[in-house]
């Protein structure tokens, strides 16, 4: 049997190392779907619920193995639905290559079903995107969208029409007006000059209350970061999606800054006079420093993300842990500790905070306790996913991350939805590490319970079961409502806020997983306890009251200010809102009685 543009596809990509796709069949793909199946096992086809699960998985395994992430669908709504989850990956970074079909080249442009204009849809999320025309083209396409994924962590797209994967395929001839192309590509070493890393180096020796912001981007410079931390006695703050860059156990570790923060990482930027961001491009100015109160280095390997988050001094284009090593040198060592000392002060506060708000009481279960009890429980080796929302609050602050964990969620795009799947691309690609998604009622019931059926059709295959999803259950699409409080000064809209009570846990056994249910405070450490010691993969569902508000470390006069409108609005939650605030922000700011 001749070889077709199919088969070459698949041929191509397993060249190019690809071991997995994530997708969902099509008439408008059949030609590589059949590829797959001739193939036999080259490269395995992980069948999704939804694209854009298939999607936001490759997004997922690109972030957890540094790989390439590739997904599958076919022309027309397969496509479209392909979208969220490439936004996701364009956003933090990540190198995907989605392979779409598309209606046949004799009916394109007749307003023929399932026939979508592929190549205008994806031109933003992608940084290459082509239709393929005839079968010689097919080659340096493929190897272009790949490369260019892999050179610019971003999006690639091939689009095959459905009667062009059927074809004979052909190597492209030697004439004019052929393109030849080949397969490989290797991340360069990439170093700022030696004047630069000095004029860096003299910002960071000059400041005497150095803080620094870590992000994804410095996966990788673990070691480097502690030692320039050290060598500044500086403290360092993590944004979310480089929660995993420094354990937790590092007392001049602040932990998370921004909206989802701790107070310590607000205290340090307010009292930092010199700033070092590494690898991020946290957005929220207003939990940096005031601009011109701190000279600030930045170091990122992407040059469009320099000197867009703050007035940065002296830019550095590099990756960061080759850029650290070479900056370390120039480093003085710094004696005075006082402000490393405040720090360390300010984070043993912060953690008998955290722990005083995480046993408060609640109606039934409080949203903190759920995180904060599985912290020291959690395995050394383990992969936490977490989705947009309240549960994204609980997971920045109340995980404490300890070196050699992996956590990631959707950062750029914060999109609902993307835990679950997040989680079984985690678990593919490590199958023997235990794994923890965080997911909120509201991302369970928009796509997430579907995807428990593709880990029920696939977890026999992992050598290690332990995958659990927890759900926090609280009949509220929670964040939103506490913004519109705490933002806007307007009460809850219960027509918009309100959920349905779903037993999550009762549809996991349903499909062959196992289901706890927990109501009760006290039988929360216990919960997780079991969950962790099953064999197979778990949904943990906690019932948590959603008066327990994710509200800022600091509150603003103006958030204080709309609060009290929402108050004076009449909330229909107001009894129990009024108790969880004053429990976990008011015990917070009001002087304690000594006596």
């Amino acid at each position: 049997m001749s070889k077709t543009v199919g088969d070459f596809v698949v041929e191509r990509l397993v060249e190019w190392g690809v071991k997995k796709i994530f997708g969902y069949p099509g008439d408008g793909i059949n030609g590589v779907i059949g590829a797959l199946a001739r193939a036999k096992g080259k490269i395995e086809f992980i069948q999704v619920r939804h694209e854009e699960m298939a999607a936001f998985m490759a997004a997922a395994h690109a972030k957890f193995t540094g790989e390439l992430g590739v997904c599958l669908s076919t022309g027309g709504p397969g496509a479209s639905h392909l979208v969220t989850g490439l936004y996701d990956a364009k956003l933090d970074h990540q190198p995907v290559l989605a392979i779409a079909g598309q209606a046949a080249r004799t009916a394109r442009g007749a307003h023929y079903q399932q026939e979508i204009n592929l190549e205008r849809m994806f031109s933003d999320v992608a940084d290459f995107v082509q239709e393929a025309s005839v079968p010689s083209q097919v080659r340096h396409l493929i190897d272009r969208s790949i490369r260019t994924a892999l050179g610019n962590r971003s999006v690639g797209v091939l689009i095959l029409p459905n009667d062009l994967q059927e074809e004979k395929y052909e190597d492209p001839p030697h004439a004019h007006a052929s393109v030849t192309s080949s397969v490989g590509y290797t991340r360069p070493r990439v170093v700022p000059y030696e004047v630069d890393l000095r004029r860096a180096a003299e910002v960071l020796n000059a400041g005497k209350k150095v803080a620094i912001l870590v992000g994804a981007g410095a996966f990788g410079a673990t070691d480097e970061i502690i030692a320039v931390a050290d060598r500044l006695q500086a403290g360092a703050a993590k944004a979310l999606l480089g929660k995993a860059v420094l354990p937790d156990d590092l007392p001049w570790v602040t932990g998370s800054i921004g909206i989802l923060g701790t107070k310590p990482s607000w205290d340090m930027m307010n009292d930092c006079d010199t700033l070092l961001m590494v690898g991020t491009a946290f957005p929220y100015v207003e939990f940096l420093p005031k601009e011109g109160k701190a000279r600030a280095v930045q170091i990122d390997i992407s040059p469009t993300m320099l000197g867009i988050r703050y007035a940065t001094e002296v830019n550095l284009h590099g990756d960061s842990a080759e850029t650290l090593r070479a900056l370390l040198p120039l480093l003085e060592q710094k004696a005075d500790r006082d402000f490393r000392d405040g720090i360390e002060s300010g984070m043993r506060d912060w953690h008998k905070t955290l722990e005083e708000r995480a046993l408060a009481p609640a109606n039934p279960v409080n949203p903190q306790r759920v995180v904060w009890e599985l912290s020291p429980r959690i395995p050394h080796d383990a992969i936490v996913t977490s989705d947009s929302g309240s549960c994204a609050n609980w997971y920045a602050r109340d995980l404490q991350v300890r070196r050699g964990m992996m956590c990631s969620l959707s950062g750029g795009l914060a999109s609902m939805g993307a835990a679950v799947p997040y989680a079984i691309a985690a678990k593919f690609a490590h199958p023997s590490r235990p794994v923890v998604a965080l997911v909120g009622d509201g991302a369970m019931q928009m796509n997430n319970m579907a995807e428990l059926i593709t880990v029920a059709k696939y977890w026999r295959e992992w050598k290690d079961g332990r995958w659990i999803v927890c759900v926090f259950n609280n009949q509220d699409l929670n964040q939103v409502t506490w913004e519109q409080r705490v933002m806007e000064g307007d009460p809850k809209f219960e027509a918009s806020q309100d959920l349905p009570d779903v037993p999550y846990w009762r549809f996991a056994e349903l499909v062959g997983l196992k289901g706890i249910f927990c109501d009760d405070p006290d039988k929360v450490g216990a919960a997780w306890a079991e969950a962790l010691a099953s064999d197979k993969p778990v949904v943990l569902e906690f019932k948590t009251d959603p008066e327990v508000p994710p509200l800022p470390s600091h509150i603003t006069l103006e958030q204080a200010k709309n609060l009290t409108s929402t108050l004076l609005h009449g909330d229909p939650s107001e009894g129990s809102m009024l108790k969880g605030v004053a429990r976990q922000v008011l015990s917070a700011i009001l002087p304690k009685d000594k006596s």
